[in-house]
């Protein structure tokens, strides 16, 4: 299982973007930040939702300097046939990983083995490849672009100002926190 500030693992997929199919690798996410957004299968119910979500905010992402990876254990075929028949996928921009042999998804430590799926899982990724932010959640839960845009512009300020951390609920342009003694018992 990976763990925050640890590189991830070498890897290389098709992948379906911008109505091709295309080869990524961990090389493509270097120098620049990136979200790896895992989800179960093509075809379902919460994860069309989810990346819709991601659809819909990805202006913001991309204003931020960050390139989003979806990735399901599904081939790139199937990618392509869920982008050209469903709506909510169709409006998908970033990049569709392929994951059949389940090795990426292992190696970031959310394969169900015995489902061959994947568990819903985010990573945001930083310039050098090292993981910032981990979320795993149940099959049943989707989750929220604009959360994790807020994750991102703390991960991003705290990276750009070292010495200052962002306290919960910090939202861009928020009072952040230097830690010290006299700060102490006194939050």
């Amino acid at each position: 299982m990976p763990t925050i500030n640890s590189e991830i693992k070498p890897f290389e997929t098709d992948a379906f973007h911008d109505g091709k199919f295309v080869k990524v690798s961990d090389k493509d996410l270097k120098g620049k930040w990136s979200v790896i957004f895992f989800y179960p299968a093509d075809f379902t119910f919460v994860c069309p939702t989810e990346l819709e979500d991601l659809a819909d905010n990805y202006a913001a992402f991309q204003k931020l300097g960050v390139e989003i990876y979806s990735v399901s254990t599904d081939k790139h075929f199937t990618h392509k046939a869920w982008h050209d028949t469903s709506p909510a996928i169709g409006k998908i921009k970033y990049v569709m990983l392929a994951d059949p042999t389940g090795h990426i998804s292992r190696n970031f430590g959310v394969l169900i083995e015995e489902a061959g799926l994947a568990n819903r899982g985010t990573f945001l990724v930083d310039p050098e490849g090292k993981i910032q932010y981990i979320e795993i959640t149940a099959g049943g839960v989707g989750r929220s672009a604009t959360e994790l845009l807020d994750k991102i512009h703390a991960a991003q300020y705290v990276a750009s100002h070292p010495g200052e951390v962002c306290p919960a609920k910090w939202k861009e342009g928020s009072a952040t926190l230097t830690p010290s003694l006299d700060l102490i018992g006194k939050i």
